[in-house]
Parts: C-alpha cells; sequence; structure tokens
C-alpha cells in the first residue's frame, strides 16, 4: 500500500487574488472576536500570499519583525497594523453592531 504524504493546510497558498485576500481577511475579522492575535495572524497569512520582502519594503519595516509581529505570538502595535493594512492595499471601516 502506498503511504499517502500529507502537509500542514496554509490558507496563503490559497489566497491568489486580492478579493481573495480581502474576503479572507472579513471573515477572520467576524471570526475573531476580541481575539487581536488571530488578526495579526490573519494579516500574516496575506502578506505571505502577497510576499514579505515587499511588505517589509512598502511598510519600512524589516522582514523579520514583520514575521514575528504578524505570527500571532507577537504583540504588534496599532501603528504596525495599520501600516501593514496600508501596503496590503486594505482600508479599515467601522459599522455599527447589532444586538
Amino acid at each position: 500500500m502506498e503511504k499517502i504524504k500529507l502537509r500542514k493546510w496554509d490558507s496563503a497558498e490559497h489566497l491568489e487574488t486580492e478579493e481573495d485576500m480581502a474576503l479572507y481577511l472579513e471573515a477572520c475579522l467576524e471570526e475573531a472576536g476580541d481575539d487581536a492575535a488571530f488578526i495579526a495572524k490573519a494579516l500574516g497569512t496575506i502578506a505571505r500570499a502577497k510576499g514579505m520582502s515587499q511588505l517589509a519594503r512598502d511598510t519600512g519595516m524589516g522582514r523579520e519583525s514583520l514575521y514575528k509581529a504578524l505570527s500571532g505570538e507577537g504583540n504588534p502595535s496599532f501603528a504596525t497594523i495599520l501600516k501593514v493594512t496600508h501596503a496590503l492595499g486594505f482600508k479599515l471601516h467601522a459599522a455599527p453592531t447589532h444586538a
């Protein structure tokens, strides 16, 4: 019997278009609740899909710093999140929650 090789799922491999990335981020924002690390990790996934080196150039930050901040383990400042979202081509917007 042939062995089946499994590998860890990587969402970044499936984010091919700007629309894919925006929809992914939107879904993560809805799912995250108050989990800021979840959002940071989602931005990291999108950054890897687009190219971390390009993001580093666009934000003026180091690649390793971005990897750490957007890993879900880091604790990026809101300024970093704003830089990253802008460099990725996203606009943040507010909408009222419905109770």
